[in-house]
């Protein structure tokens, strides 16, 4: 990639997609934040990556819809040229026991998450330029195994495929696809509804006593875009909580 690269950035107005794209912006890169709502909070990351040196547009889709998802892709190009990177955070987590889990609530896990991530990656695929990276999210519940994430993680497992998959499907283009499976990271997400003595003990299973921070897990995706030797992994970012 030249010193100019472009970056679609889904879910940026949230706390883990925020800090990815303040990072590329401090980079020098372009942005294409993306948001399913929350217009001002994309707003606002907007004038956070100029503030850090890079340009950016917002643009609104629902992941899962492919004309949205070709529009969005489509505004990438017109604004800045081409598309270089794809760092899809955009994701939900309604949480249930499996046995008492509304079946709308797990159709629609399965439509954001794993029906997002295949249609942004084959927008991606598509579009992606010789150099570039795709990087996707999953999570390290995967490993966990925590009662109440069944609908996620399973959603969740489906990314990690489909990551090791397209990584391998993209062979002579010269693009990497990875996944980052972050640990509990301290978003507003996370935090919401948790008392203090849950968030502490949550915080107390990692080895180095803390949370993520949104910023510990931008430095491992844009670790991951800079190198051209780590293709078709999960990474997990969690301070060795699993």
């Amino acid at each position: 990639m030249g010193n100019k690269t472009v970056a679609i950035v889904t879910g940026a107005s949230g706390g883990i997609g925020r800090a990815v794209a303040e990072r590329f912006g401090s980079l020098g890169h372009d942005v294409v934040v993306h948001y399913g709502g929350g217009a001002e909070r994309a707003a606002e990351v907007v004038e956070a990556v100029r503030a850090a040196g890079g340009r950016a547009i917002a643009v609104r889709a629902d992941v899962a819809d492919g004309a949205e998802v070709a529009a969005l892709f489509a505004r990438a190009q017109e604004e800045f040229g081409g598309v270089d990177v794809v760092v899809h955070t955009a994701g939900i987590m309604p949480l249930a026991p499996i046995a008492e889990m509304d079946l709308a609530d797990f159709d629609r896990v399965q439509r954001v998450n794993v029906r997002g991530t295949f249609v942004v990656d084959q927008a991606a695929a598509r579009s992606v330029r010789a150099g570039g990276a795709i990087v996707n999210f999953s999570t390290s519940v995967t490993r966990l195994q925590q009662p109440g994430y069944g609908a996620y993680a399973a959603s969740k497992g489906a990314v990690e495929s489909l990551t090791l998959i397209l990584a391998r499907e993209l062979r002579g283009r010269d693009v990497t696809v990875n996944a980052v499976a972050p640990g509990p990271t301290a978003t507003p997400l996370f935090l919401e509804g948790k008392t203090p003595q849950a968030i502490e003990h949550i915080a107390s299973l990692a080895p180095l006593g803390r949370l993520g921070e949104p910023a510990d897990i931008a430095d491992a995706v844009v670790g991951l875009v800079a190198s051209r030797w780590i293709n078709g992994q999960v990474v997990y970012v969690n301070g060795g909580i699993a």
